[in-house]
């Protein structure tokens, strides 16, 4: 009888080696290689095709028909932005969040959408019984007909069962309780998630079928398995939120037919998960009027703008290193911009803890907030408010300087649209759009002149 063969492949990155090794050299953890059987043989390389045309022939450029991907759209208008416009026909999609953050939930509600349109939903659950998840559809009010349920984790009962329901969309909750029973390794391995999401790749592409796939995440927050299962799939899907809070943010991180920088916003609810269509009155619902390092920026999430309040504590530091912390922003702006305001503004902070928030739990990345921070900062350090009618949007450069942004003529239009007076932007951005005639933009080219503007002495 013929030795099988072995090797140790690293449940954190995939590394593999023909021995066992205490510390990965692919990630440098710790005893995450486990051992698996090497598959030999077997049914040999699989190939799929697209519209009927033979695999493995190339064609030119020039000669492929140009076309719109055709999408499903549902009824959660917040949803089909994140996707760009809507669900892809034959797209693999994963979606990641902690652990009751409300994935299978959204995807029960998006699947009953899609099935009351008469459009058939194969939901397929490896984590739950049909019972409860029939639980979970009577608290969410859901009667559709076409919406056909099973619990299922072998791979190839799975196929069968999508080749003979021939569903709309399908919907595989998670990937880390399915197997294919040539791998040996257990189910949530590294082999195991590549291998079955290989196979749904296949599946959804050569069927036209979208799939979306439940990855569970890490406690670092990042989706378990192999960093390469993200490459594979077409979208994927982060839903963020407070477990002890209402409102949930599903954010796009990679997709391939939209934009990377989508956010939609959802509140939790009894009978489910309802979208919020204006979230920048949520986010400043309980701004504080008249308070000093209080700022309110126009942030672009994706294609769409939204204001969110900025606030910023500076007070003497106890210690001989202050201290500087921030919630919501990059950690290293926060140093770097008061360095701005020391060098080119004359504040003295270098003994002043700062501590920087992002009221709302919205995380923000773009420099286009960089004056709303260094504003806030002054307020706070003056102890002088800023004007609750004003809105700050600009870049701070390290001479001081306020740099051009994107997408201006937009966060106007929120701003006014919201109620608020003025504007205070760099001044190179004034040109070349209409200025709504309710409220006031203001152009400015350093922080001195926003300062002088914004805070009062």
């Amino acid at each position: 009888m013929a030795k099988r063969k072995t090797k140790y492949v690293c449940q954190e990155c995939g590394y593999e080696s023909a021995k066992w090794m205490g510390k990965c050299p692919g990630c440098n953890n710790w005893n995450t290689l486990v051992e698996e059987v090497a598959a030999t043989g077997g049914r040999g390389n699989h190939t799929f095709n697209v519209g009927g045309k033979p695999a493995g022939k190339p064609e030119s450029i020039t000669s492929i028909e140009s076309q719109k991907e055709p999408r499903i759209t549902t009824t959660m208008q917040e949803f089909n932005r994140v996707l760009g416009g809507g669900i892809v026909l034959g797209s693999l999609v994963l979606i990641g969040g902690d652990p009751g953050i409300g994935k299978s939930t959204l995807l029960l509600q998006i699947s009953s959408q899609l099935a009351e349109k008469q459009l058939p939903v194969l939901y397929i659950s490896g984590e739950e019984s049909t019972r409860q998840t029939k639980l979970r559809a009577d608290r969410l009010g859901i009667k559709a007909d076409q919406l056909y349920v099973l619990a299922e984790t072998n791979l190839f009962d799975i196929a069968k069962q999508i080749e003979e329901v021939k569903p709309s969309l399908v919907v595989v909750d998670s990937i880390q309780t399915v197997y294919r029973e040539e791998v040996t390794s257990a189910p949530g391995s590294v082999s195991q998630v590549r291998e079955s999401t290989s196979e749904l790749m296949k599946i959804a592409k050569t069927n036209g079928i979208p799939i979306f796939i439940v990855g569970h995440v890490t406690k670092e927050g990042a989706i378990a398995g192999p960093r390469l299962l993200e490459h594979m799939v077409d979208a994927v899907l982060y839903f963020e939120g407070e477990r002890h809070h209402t409102y949930r943010i599903l954010r796009g991180v990679k997709n391939r037919f939209g934009s990377t920088n989508e956010m939609g916003i959802f509140e939790m609810k009894e009978e489910g998960l309802r979208e919020v269509m204006n979230p920048s009155e949520i986010f400043l619902e309980e701004r504080s009027q008249g308070a000093a390092g209080s700022t309110v920026v126009a942030s672009m999430e994706g294609t769409r703008p939204v204001l969110v309040e900025i606030q910023a504590l500076i007070s003497p530091s106890a210690f001989g290193n202050p201290r500087r912390m921030a919630t919501g922003i990059d950690n290293n702006r926060v140093p770097l911009l008061m360095a701005v305001l020391e060098k080119r503004v004359g504040f003295m902070l270098q003994n002043q803890d700062a501590y920087i928030k992002v009221a709302g739990g919205v995380k923000l990345d773009e420099p286009a907030i960089d004056l709303a921070v260094a504003v806030s900062i002054a307020s706070s350090f003056r102890d002088q408010p800023t004007n609750p009618e004003d809105i700050f949007v600009g870049e701070v450069g390290l001479t001081g300087e306020i740099r051009r942004v994107s997408r201006i003529e937009q966060r106007v239009q929120e701003a006014a649209k919201l109620g608020f007076k003025r504007v205070i932007c760099p001044k190179n951005n004034l040109e070349g759009w209409t200025i709504p005639k309710n409220i006031e933009v203001v152009g400015v080219s350093t922080v001195q002149e926003a300062l002088d503007i914004g805070v009062s002495r």
